[in-house]
């Protein structure tokens, strides 16, 4: 934070949290402070409502993420494009991206992520209990962006463990921790580069060899770049799908009849899904720094100030969406939710994410007569929200 002045605490973001009480929180800031300060985590300003949220998220020219990217910032290791680096910089990179998750791609990947998702979800279903996050959801988006990144069956696992370490220490804050799993990730990456270098694939379905035959003005991306990227892709798309199904699957515990009627009417699960998301969007939210002196509902943040743009609020504002906290079917300007971000640095990888939940909840919903939480639920901390631990009771058809 800036030493130029004090500024009052608003929040406290660290203390002990259940399932609801964070969303709570933001509703009451919505409410009270809007635009909330905390010295904790660093120190950051939080941006609750949806219009604020939405302009710092589209306004890259001001709001930049090249200084902090998110809350707590646990950036060591060296600049990870795309998102570590602002437009038009981070551009290129985009467009090396953007074409790998396209629907055409993401059918040619439906049959695989099936058969993953009936071979993680059965065991439950036989044992009629588990916990779908630990069991399933830990496991589930591994498996498939390791398909979809070609990895080697011997570096699956390898991400797997070195991806949950990593996110385990980003959680408990544990900076100490954060560094050396950070850089197992690197090792993995470094190793996958290595193997591209010698055996390169069609850049059209590999991450990897698309990054390595990029040019910009006839040259390549500069090698701690494209080391940065791959590390970025390795993790970034395995730890939000575990949280959103495990708070999807609370949800439907609470609700048995919604459960019973996407179990009965499969095809409402992709527009339930938006609802789901909106509800239970997986990042509180991504940070930004403005580059300049800034104004949000008559309070000043200053250059260099560091911003939380918060999602998981800003899917709640009772402005935008009516009747936030209520799961409403089909709302007419669902589209409009943030759970996948807003503006250049929107998710790359929402249409892989989309794919991933409409299988998993289909195949779940067709294995059983019946779900239920039987146990504690427990949260995952910031940057994430929502259901890190769910065991269920689970009844077979």
């Amino acid at each position: 934070m800036s030493e130029r002045r004090h500024i009052p605490q608003d929040f406290d973001p660290t203390g002990p949290e259940t399932f609801d009480s964070a969303f709570g929180l933001y509703d009451e800031l919505r409410q009270r402070c809007p635009v909330a300060h905390t010295d904790a985590l660093g120190g950051y300003w939080a941006l609750t409502k949806y219009k604020d949220v939405e302009r710092a998220a589209s306004e890259s020219e001001t709001f930049i993420t090249s200084v902090q990217n998110v809350v707590p910032k646990i950036a060591f290791t060296g600049r990870r494009p795309p998102l570590h680096l602002d437009p038009p910089e981070h551009t290129p990179y985009r467009r090396v991206l953007n074409p790998l998750f396209v629907p055409e791609r993401m059918r040619a990947l439906e049959p695989v992520i099936r058969r993953i998702v009936i071979e993680l979800i059965d065991p439950l279903v036989a044992r009629g209990q588990g916990d779908i996050c630990k069991e399933f959801g830990a496991h589930m988006p591994v498996r498939v962006f390791g398909e979809w990144m070609n990895l080697p069956e011997d570096q699956v696992e390898t991400l797997r463990v070195a991806g949950a370490d990593f996110v385990h220490a980003v959680e408990a804050a544990d900076f100490e921790l954060m560094k050396p799993t950070s850089l197992r990730l690197y090792e993995l990456a470094r190793d996958l580069i290595a193997r591209r270098k010698k055996e390169p694939m069609d850049p059209a379905i590999d991450i990897t060899s698309a990054l390595l035959a990029a040019r910009v003005d006839g040259q390549p991306f500069a090698d701690e770049l494209i080391l940065g990227t791959v590390r970025q892709v390795l993790v970034v798309g395995i730890v939000a799908p575990s949280v959103v199904i495990g708070s999807i699957c609370v949800h439907l515990s609470r609700h048995p009849d919604l459960q019973h009627k996407l179990r009965a009417e499969p095809e409402l699960i992709p527009a339930a899904l938006e609802e789901f998301l909106r509800l239970y969007t997986p990042y509180r939210g991504f940070a930004r720094t403005a580059n300049r002196d800034v104004e949000f509902g008559g309070r000043e943040i200053l250059k260099d100030e560091a911003i939380a743009l918060v999602y998981a609020s800003a899917n709640r504002d009772e402005d935008v969406f009516p009747d936030p906290t209520q799961f409403i079917l089909d709302r007419p300007n669902i589209r409009d939710h943030m759970a996948f971000g807003r503006g250049p640095h929107q998710c790359a990888g929402m249409n892989l994410a989309r794919l991933e939940l409409r299988i998993a909840f289909e195949e779940l919903l067709a294995r059983t007569s019946h779900f239920d939480v039987n146990g504690e639920v427990l949260v995952a901390k910031i940057p994430e929200i929502g259901a890190l631990s769910v065991p269920l009771t689970i009844k077979g058809r």
